[in-house]
C-alpha cells in the first residue's frame, strides 16, 4: 500500500476514535456544544481526507455521518440512546472500510456493501426521512454545494447574493453602459430584486450628462461562485465600487469549506480566498487600505485588523471572518503541537531499548575493568559513564511509558454493547487513567483486562429485577483502576454484584473432576479454583460465557508478563480482581547478591532493607524483625547450591502486595542496572524465577521472581501452623536445581 493511504488509514483511525470516545461520553449524559463539534470535526475530517486520497466510498458514507451531526449541532435533531447506537455502528462500518482500504482494496464496488445503504437508510429515519443524500455535492470540490432541504424538500436556495455596485462618475464617458452588465449578470443567474440608488445624484444645474451617478443594491440568484460574479464586472472594476455578499445559506457551507482547509499555514486573506469567501481584488482592497490607516498621523497606533476592515467594506460576513480566524488558531496549535512530538515506528523503539540494553552490559563490563586496574583516573571516567548511560537508560524507557487510560477507555463501548446484549443496567467507572507503564505491557494487558470486564458484567452483575430487590441500585456498576505500588503498576477490576460463592464453585470443580470430594481448602484456595482450565459456574453457554475458558487465559497472560492476578469476594456485595504488573519488560534496577560463586539480582523496588542473620535456630524459619514476625527462605536451600555457609549470611527484606519475607544469601553485591533476558521455553515451568542478565564480567545471573518466593515463605508458615507447630522442611523437599 502506498505512503499515503498508510498515512490516510492512521490518521483516519485517530479521528474515528476520538469520535466514538465523544459518542461514548454523549452516551453517558453529557450534552457539551463543544463535544458535539469535536465529534462533527472528526467526521468532516475523514470525509475531507477521504476526498483529497479519492476514496469515495468512503467520502459518500461519512458525507451521511456528517449531515446528521450537523443536525445535532445546530439543535435541529435532538439526540436519542437510537441515534447514538446508529453511529456508534457507523463509526464500526468506517473502521472495516479502513481495514480494506489497509489491505489494497480502493475501488467503489471494493469498499460498498449492502451495510451502507441499510445505515444510510438508519440515519434518514432519524432525520424524517430525509437525510440529505451523499451525492448531494458540487462536481467541482472548488464550488461550494447549493443549499440542500435536508427534511426532504429537495433542492431550495433560500435567500440570494447580495450585490452592490456603485458605478463610477466616468463610466458613461469611457463607453461603458451599467444596464449591459447588469443584463450579462442574468446569463448566470436571476435577478430577483434590483433597487436603483441616486442618492449621488446632483441638483440639476450642476449635474452632467455625460456623467453616471447611479448605483444599484442587487439579490441575485444563481449557482456560480463569487470569482465568477465578480467577472462580470471586469471592464469597470476599477471605475466602480462593488460589494458582492454571498447568500445566508450559503455562510455555513463556507465555514465547513474553512474547516477542511488543508492544515498548513496561511494568512487570513488566503484562507478566505482559497474558499471562494473573497477575491482577490478584495483581498488586496481591504490590504491597501489597513496599510492606510498604519501610516496615518496617530503615532504607534497599531493598523486595524483586517477581518474588521473586510466586514466594514461588507466584502465577508463576520462569521466567515470568525471561522477562518479559529481555522488559523487550530493549525497554529497543531502545528506547535506537532512541532514537540514525531511519529516512530514501534519496532525501531524496540531496536533503540535493545541497544541500550547492551550499552548497559557494555558499561558494567567497562566498570569493572576500570575497578580491576586499579587506575583511578579510569574509575572516575567510568562512573561517569555509567552515570550517563543510566540517564540514557530512563529517557529511553520513558519514550516507551504510555498513559493506560487509553486502554481503558475502550471498554466504555465494550460495556455498553455487552449491557444491552445482557439485558442489564451497567455502568463504567474509571480511575487512574494517566498511570503510565511501558507499551509493551499495555498492548498485552488488553486481553486479559477483555476477560475480566466481561466476566464482571456476566457473572457478577446481578440482574436489574434480582438487585432491586437485594435493596442494591438498578444500575450495576464495574470499576476499572490503576495505580503504581513498589515498582509495580495495580490493576483493580471490580463489580458490586453478588460475589462468588465458594460452596458453589467447590461443586462445580468437583464436578468437573477439578478436586476431590473430601479435599480439604480454604475458602481463597476453593475461590482461586475459578483460574483452573476448562472451569465455569455458567449454567448454559452463551456468546459470552459458559465454555470454561477465559480465566485461565487471564493468570497464563498475565504470568507471562512476570504479573500475578489475585481475586477478592465477598458473597452479595461485589468482587474485585487485583491485577500486578511490572512497569517494563526490558530493563531495570537491580539489587546484586552472592550465594557461593553464583550471583542472583532482587528488582530494587522490591528490596526494603538489609541486615545481617543473627543466630537463630537450626530449623528456625523465622525472625524477628522489630517485633514483626518475618518468615524467610534461604537461597542455598532452594537452589540446592552445594557447600557450607558462610559464618555470616544476611537477610534481603523484600516486599510484594502488602507482604514481607526474607531472602537469605552469602553476600550483598549492592545496586546493579539489570537487562532483563526471558529464559528459553525449556525453564517457562521453573518457580522462583523472573529471567536471567548478563553481569559485567559476562556471567550470567538469575533474576528473582520476589512474587513467588514471598508465597512460597508465607505458604511454609500456613503448613507449618496447620500441622500443628511441627516444623516440615518443605523448601528442602521441593529443592530447585539450576
Amino acid at each position: 500500500m502506498e505512503e499515503i493511504f498508510q498515512v490516510f488509514v492512521h490518521e483516519a483511525r485517530d479521528q474515528l476514535g476520538e469520535l466514538e470516545a465523544g459518542l461514548m461520553r454523549l452516551q453517558q449524559g453529557e450534552r457539551d456544544p463543544e463535544l458535539i463539534n469535536a465529534i462533527f470535526r472528526a467526521a468532516h475530517t475523514v470525509k475531507g481526507a477521504s476526498g483529497v486520497v479519492e476514496i469515495k466510498a468512503i467520502e459518500r458514507f461519512t458525507h451521511s455521518v456528517e449531515n446528521v451531526l450537523d443536525r445535532v449541532r445546530n439543535n435541529e435533531l435532538a439526540l436519542s440512546e437510537e441515534l447514538i447506537s446508529v453511529l456508534l455502528a457507523c463509526s464500526d462500518h468506517l473502521l472495516g472500510m479502513l481495514d480494506k482500504v489497509e489491505t489494497g482494496l480502493l475501488a467503489d464496488d471494493e469498499l460498498a456493501s449492502e451495510q451502507d445503504d441499510v445505515l444510510i437508510g438508519k440515519l434518514a429515519a432519524h432525520l424524517g426521512g430525509g437525510a440529505a443524500p451523499a451525492q448531494a455535492q458540487s462536481a467541482h470540490p472548488d464550488i461550494p454545494v447549493a443549499d440542500v432541504d435536508v427534511s426532504g424538500g429537495g433542492h431550495v436556495a433560500n435567500d440570494a447574493w447580495h450585490i452592490s455596485v456603485r458605478f463610477g462618475r466616468d463610466v458613461l464617458k469611457n463607453g461603458m453602459d451599467p444596464l449591459a452588465f447588469l443584463r450579462y449578470l442574468q446569463s448566470l443567474g436571476e435577478i430577483v430584486h434590483i433597487v436603483t440608488l441616486f442618492d449621488a445624484l446632483p441638483a440639476a444645474e450642476d449635474m452632467d450628462p455625460e456623467s453616471c451617478y447611479l448605483g444599484f443594491e442587487v439579490s441575485f440568484r444563481s449557482q456560480a461562485d463569487k470569482i465568477a460574479i465578480e467577472r462580470v464586472f471586469d471592464f469597470v472594476r476599477d471605475e466602480c465600487e462593488l460589494h458582492i455578499l454571498p447568500p445566508h445559506s450559503r455562510v455555513e457551507e463556507y465555514i465547513i469549506l474553512i474547516e477542511s482547509l488543508p492544515e498548513e499555514n496561511m494568512r487570513l486573506g488566503e484562507i478566505l480566498v482559497k474558499t471562494g469567501v473573497l477575491t482577490q481584488q478584495e483581498l488586496e482592497a481591504g490590504l491597501s487600505r489597513q496599510q492606510q490607516c498604519g501610516e496615518g498621523p496617530v503615532d504607534g497606533s497599531e493598523p486595524p485588523p483586517l477581518g474588521k476592515i473586510l466586514v466594514e467594506n461588507h466584502v465577508v460576513q463576520p462569521e466567515l471572518v470568525e471561522a477562518a480566524v479559529v481555522k488559523q488558531k487550530q493549525v497554529n496549535e497543531k502545528k506547535a503541537a506537532e512541532a514537540r512530538l514525531i511519529r516512530v515506528q514501534a519496532d525501531k523503539l524496540d531496536q533503540l531499548i535493545d541497544l541500550v540494553g547492551e550499552l548497559v552490559i557494555a558499561g558494567a563490563s567497562a566498570n569493572l575493568m576500570a575497578l580491576k586496574s586499579g587506575q583511578m583516573t579510569l574509575v572516575e571516567s567510568t562512573s561517569i559513564l555509567n552515570r550517563l548511560v543510566e540517564d540514557i537508560r530512563g529517557a529511553a524507557l520513558q519514550l516507551r511509558m504510555v498513559q493506560i487510560g487509553e486502554t481503558f477507555n475502550r471498554y466504555h463501548r465494550v460495556v455498553r454493547d455487552i449491557s444491552k446484549e445482557l439485558g442489564k443496567d451497567i455502568e463504567l467507572a474509571i480511575r487512574g487513567g494517566e498511570t503510565e507503564l511501558d507499551k509493551s505491557v499495555v498492548e498485552k494487558i488488553g486481553d486479559p483486562l477483555m476477560h475480566l470486564v466481561r466476566n464482571a458484567m456476566d457473572h457478577g452483575i446481578e440482574p436489574t429485577a434480582a438487585r432491586v430487590a437485594k435493596g442494591k441500585p438498578a444500575r450495576g456498576r464495574v470499576e476499572l483502576n490503576a495505580c503504581h505500588d513498589s515498582g509495580s503498576i495495580v490493576i483493580e477490576v471490580s463489580d458490586d454484584g453478588g460475589g462468588i460463592d465458594a460452596e458453589k464453585v467447590r461443586a462445580k470443580a468437583v464436578e468437573r473432576g477439578l478436586i476431590n470430594a473430601g479435599q480439604i481448602l480454604s475458602e481463597q484456595e476453593v475461590i482461586n479454583l475459578v483460574f483452573e482450565p476448562g472451569f465455569s459456574t455458567a449454567d448454559k453457554v452463551s456468546n459470552l460465557s459458559g465454555r470454561g475458558v477465559g480465566m485461565d487465559v487471564v493468570r497464563k497472560n498475565i504470568q507471562a508478563l512476570r504479573g500475578s492476578v489475585e481475586v477478592g469476594t465477598e458473597l452479595g456485595r461485589g468482587t474485585r480482581f487485583t491485577i500486578r504488573l511490572p512497569l517494563t519488560l526490558a530493563i531495570i534496577d537491580g539489587f546484586l547478591v552472592g550465594v557461593d560463586l553464583a550471583s542472583y539480582v532482587i528488582p530494587l523496588d522490591n528490596v526494603v532493607e538489609c541486615l545481617e542473620l543473627q543466630e537463630i535456630g537450626e530449623d528456625c524459619n523465622y525472625l524477628n524483625l522489630r517485633g514483626e514476625v518475618l518468615p524467610f527462605l534461604r537461597l542455598r536451600e532452594l537452589f540446592g547450591v552445594p557447600g557450607q555457609r558462610p559464618r555470616r549470611e544476611s537477610v534481603v527484606v523484600v516486599r510484594y502486595a502488602g507482604q514481607k519475607a526474607g531472602i537469605v544469601v552469602d553476600e550483598l553485591r549492592g545496586e546493579f542496572q539489570t537487562v532483563i533476558k526471558p529464559l528459553a521455553n525449556l525453564f517457562r515451568n521453573l518457580q522462583g524465577i523472573g529471567g536471567s542478565t548478563i553481569l559485567g564480567s559476562g556471567e550470567v545471573a538469575l533474576i528473582l521472581d520476589v512474587q513467588a518466593l514471598i508465597q512460597r515463605c508465607v505458604g511454609n508458615e500456613e503448613e507449618k501452623a496447620r500441622i500443628g507447630g511441627q516444623y516440615r522442611p518443605a523448601l528442602v523437599e521441593s529443592t530447585i536445581t539450576i
